[in-house]
């Protein structure tokens, strides 16, 4: 079995202020920090109260700006890329 990743309490607070923003995408996290759609739930589930976390769950749940796939977001663009 795979060990997790240990975050310091800053990385974790930075991980939720970016899952929260609804227009960073999760693809975006997984590329700072190495982590999947599913771990970034299982960190937001323990370090939010179960009530914001279901409201947190039930806004990014199919939301097109959380996915960068189907996202028109140009934010995450890179430097060389014309947009």
């Amino acid at each position: 079995m795979k060990k997790a990743k240990q975050f310091t309490p800053s990385e974790i607070d930075r991980i939720v202020e970016m899952a929260w923003e609804d227009r960073t995408p999760f693809e975006a996290i997984h590329k700072q920090f190495g982590i999947k759609e599913s771990q970034v739930r299982r960190i937001m589930r323990s370090e939010m109260k179960s009530s914001s976390f279901r409201m947190w769950r039930e806004r990014v749940s199919g939301r097109k700006t959380k996915h960068s796939q189907t996202s028109f977001s140009h934010r995450f663009k890179s430097a060389n890329q014309k947009g």
